[in-house]
């Protein structure tokens, strides 16, 4: 008679207590593991390069654009603090555009709406690049309340006041005017992109001259190789999602920071802003102390509970 044999279950209780000890030693390692401590306020590598685009970068991404821009002479002697960026101008046709071709037929209302929207895109684009700089950039409801209040509502109106009476109105050391001289896509089927183009001019609101200028133009293209017909239809679809709202919005943030990292890093401006910025809070510390020295308001009000007494002509310390 024949035993078959019956396998028993191997017992893995050994492995596991191990491996369970393995994850609680790790564990405490872990939690024992000192960080080291990293001091704030040390030089920022790479701060005037990071974000600007290289050769490279254009020969990957097929971006063709580049960027001319002129620094006055004097800038480093009268650098701006206070930056009002104006509202920006749209020289194009306020249509959608592809392939330089109209896709939408909009009335004149609608051709204003839709070119002051691409213009106020830009201009909050670089408003925000701005905002990373060295420079206090004045809030832009701030700048259209006092230019709408004053009837300056379109190019011309603006730019028929002189610089210095904007600086007085709006309290800037400079202010920048900006026009949008591109602003369209194109669509080949296997290449898709936005092309965005805008020049700005910084002035000078203590005697009216130029800073800063500079005009850039750019691609975000995307490019979908295919050699059989499948493959072309496939990624002729893939390359018209290069057309999305989001990629152009990219396209605006990457003009406007080309522009920005190229005004040049003023340490009269930085210095300036430092001393200001120890003026204000040595006030506001002699405030505090001023504030815990006076009478509290509970004090105060148990005061004036009491009985006052009659008003004399005398002081303290003096007779009659």
């Amino acid at each position: 008679m024949a035993y078959g044999l019956r396998k028993r279950p191997v017992r893995r209780t050994g492995v596991t207590v191990f491996g369970i000890a393995f994850l609680m030693v790790a564990a405490a390692s872990c939690s024992t593991r000192r960080q080291e401590d990293r001091p704030f306020f040390l030089p920022e590598q790479r701060a005037e390069s990071h974000g600007r685009k290289t050769w490279l970068d254009h020969l990957v991404e097929v971006d063709p654009g580049r960027i001319h821009f002129r620094v006055a002479a004097d800038y480093f002697e009268h650098p701006p603090e206070r930056i009002a960026v104006l509202p920006f101008t749209d020289r194009g046709s306020a249509q959608c555009v592809v392939d330089k071709i109209p896709l939408t037929f909009r009335n004149m209302q609608q051709r204003q709406e839709w070119a002051w929207t691409y213009a106020n895109r830009l201009r909050r684009s670089f408003v925000g690049e701005l905002a990373e700089r060295e420079f206090v950039v004045i809030p832009l409801v701030a700048i259209d309340t006092v230019l709408a209040d004053r009837g300056i509502n379109d190019w011309q109106k603006l730019r028929a006041v002189p610089a210095e009476q904007m600086g007085r109105w709006l309290g800037a050391d400079a202010v920048v005017y900006g026009e949008v001289l591109d602003y369209e896509a194109y669509y080949a089927l296997l290449a898709s992109g936005w092309e965005v183009g805008v020049h700005v001019q910084m002035v000078s609101t203590r005697d009216g001259h130029e800073l800063f200028s500079a005009a850039d133009q750019r691609f975000s293209v995307d490019v979908q190789p295919a050699f059989d017909p499948m493959g072309i239809a496939l990624n002729s679809g893939l390359s018209l999602l290069q057309l999305r709202d989001v990629t152009l919005a990219r396209a605006e943030e990457e003009v406007s920071r080309e522009i920005a990292l190229r005004i040049p890093v003023s340490p009269l401006a930085i210095g300036n802003l430092q001393e200001a910025a120890r003026a204000s809070a040595d006030e506001a510390r002699v405030t505090d102390v001023e504030r815990e020295a006076a009478p509290t308001d509970e004090y105060l009000s148990v005061r004036s509970d009491r009985p006052r007494l009659r008003s004399t002509p005398y002081q303290i310390g003096q007779g009659p």
